[in-house]
C-alpha cells in the first residue's frame, strides 16, 4: 500500500468512531511576543495520551483473520505501545510490547493496564526493537511497527485532515520527528491539499537520526544520546518514513534539551497543556526562533503528554533555572549572632523568595571565624536575578 492522500482519508473513517477529536487552540500570548498566531493540535488529550492510538487502530483494523488469531507484538517507547493493547484487547487480540528499560514508569504501567504483556529491554527504542523482532521469530506473532508502516503512517496522517479542517489557512505546521511517523503522515495529508502550507519537522538533538538520513541520503543509525523526549529518542528513522520526508516536508530543525524544557514550562505555565518531551519540541523549536511565525498562521502539534510524573519537577527545575527564576550560590559571613539575619533582611529587601538554605563550618578553606552559607532562592526572572546578585556583592559578601 502506498501512503496517499484517499488512504489518509480512509484511515479517517476507518478510526474516527474510536479516537478522540482533538482541539486546535490558539496561544495568545505567543502572538504578542511572536507577531504571529500560534496554535496547538492538542494530541495530549487523545486517547491514551498521544497520537500514536491513531497508527495503530489502523494497523490493526487492516490485520486479516489469521493475522488476528497468531496475535500482535510491537516495540515501543511507551505511546505506541497504548495504542497497540488498547485496540488489541478491543477486538480480543494478544499482544506483547517491547519497551525499554528507561520507559516512564507511566506509559509501562498504562500499558500493561490496557493488557498487554510487557518486556523491558535496552536503553533506546532499537533495543527493544531487536528484542521484538526475537521474539516475533520465536512466537510467530504479527509484528506491528511503531512508524515504517503505511498502515500506521496513514492513520497518523489524519491529524494533518484535522488541521486542515479546522484551520484551511494555516501557513506552517511543526510536526515531532522521531521514526517519522507522525511527521509523514502529516506532511502527506497537508502537501497534497494544499503544497503551499509549509511542513517543519522538529527532533531532539540528542537523537538527531533524520537530520542524519537526510544529509546521507540514506537510512543510517546515529548514536542517540539520552533525553527528556523519550518519545523521539529513535537511533535510525524508517525508509518508508524517509521517503515521504524528502518528498513532502520543507526542513527539519533540532532543539536542545533545554529548549525542551523550556518548552514543557510555557505550555504547563501559559497554557494549562502538560505534554512530554517529544510533544513539546515543536513549541521548543518556535520559542528558540528556529521557526518564522511572524506574521503567519502556525500550528504545532503537541503530540502527547504521557511524562512521567516523577520527571516533572526536574524538568521544571531545570527550565526555571534556564530563567534565572531558581539560583543556588555560596556565600562566606562571620560566624557570630545576627549575621544570618542579616543576609536574609538582604534578599528580603530584594523580594527574593529562599526555597533551601543550609550553613556550615565545615570547610576546611573557612577562615576560623567564618561561615558558608548556601542558598536557593526564586527570584522573578533573568534580571531580578542579576539585581539580587549586584546586591549581596555591593553589601561586602564574597559569594560563589
Amino acid at each position: 500500500m502506498e501512503v496517499t492522500l484517499e488512504t489518509i482519508k480512509k484511515a479517517k473513517e476507518t478510526i474516527q468512531n474510536s479516537i478522540k477529536r482533538t482541539p486546535l487552540v490558539e496561544c495568545p500570548t505567543l502572538e504578542k511576543e511572536l507577531g504571529g498566531k500560534v496554535f496547538f493540535k492538542l494530541e495530549n488529550l487523545q486517547k491514551t495520551g498521544s497520537f500514536k492510538i491513531r497508527g495503530a487502530l489502523n494497523r490493526i483494523a487492516n490485520l486479516t483473520d489469521d493475522e488476528k488469531k497468531r496475535g500482535v507484538i510491537a516495540s515501543s517507547a511507551g505511546n505506541h505501545a497504548q495504542g497497540i493493547a488498547l485496540g488489541a484487547t478491543a477486538q480480543g487480540i494478544k499482544s506483547t510490547i517491547v519497551m525499554p528499560e528507561t520507559a516512564p514508569i507511566a506509559k509501562v504501567v498504562a500499558t500493561k493496564g490496557y493488557g498487554a504483556e510487557v518486556v523491558l529491554c535496552g536503553s533506546v527504542y532499537d533495543d527493544a526493537f531487536a528484542k521484538a523482532c526475537e521474539i516475533q521469530k520465536a512466537t510467530g506473532a504479527v509484528f506491528l511497527h511503531p512508524f515504517d508502516d503505511e498502515y500506521v503512517i496513514a492513520g497518523q496522517g489524519t491529524i494533518g485532515l484535522e488541521i486542515l479542517e479546522d484551520s484551511p489557512d494555516i501557513d506552517t505546521v511543526v510536526v515531532p520527528i522521531g521514526g517519522g511517523g507522525i511527521l509523514a503522515g502529516i506532511a502527506t495529508a497537508i502537501k497534497s491539499i494544499n503544497p503551499k502550507i509549509k511542513v517543519i519537522g522538529v527532533e531532539s538533538e540528542n537523537a538527531a537520526s533524520m537530520t542524519e538520513a537526510l544529509k546521507k541520503g540514506e537510512c543510517c543509525e546515529v548514536c542517540a544520546k539520552s533525553t527528556i523526549a523519550d518519545g523521539i529518542a529513535v537511533r535510525k528513522v524508517g525508509c518508508k518514513t524517509l521517503e515521504l520526508v524528502k518528498k513532502y516536508v520543507d526542513e527539519v530543525v533540532t532543539v536542545s534539551e533545554a529548549e525542551i524544557a523550556d518548552a514543557i514550562l510555557f505550555l504547563m505555565e501559559k497554557s494549562k497543556v502538560v505534554a512530554e518531551g517529544a510533544g513539546a519540541t515543536p513549541l521548543a523549536a518556535i520559542l528558540a526562533g528556529k521557526v518564522n511565525c511572524k506574521g503567519k498562521k502556525t500550528c504545532a502539534v503537541v503530540s502527547g503528554g504521557n511524562i512521567d510524573i516523577n520527571l516533572i519537577e526536574r524538568v521544571l527545575n531545570r527550565a526555571l533555572i534556564n530563567k534565572g527564576r531558581r539560583y543556588q550560590f555560596k556565600v562566606k559571613i562571620q560566624d557570630k549572632f545576627g549575621e544570618v539575619e542579616k543576609l536574609l533582611g538582604l534578599l528580603t529587601s530584594c523580594r527574593a523568595n529562599i526555597l533551601h538554605i543550609t550553613q556550615s563550618m565545615y570547610n576546611g578553606d573557612l577562615g576560623i571565624t567564618m561561615q558558608e552559607v548556601t542558598l536557593v532562592i526564586e527570584c522573578s526572572d533573568m534580571e531580578h536575578r542579576d539585581e539580587v546578585i549586584k546586591k549581596i556583592k555591593e553589601a561586602g559578601y564574597e559569594m560563589k
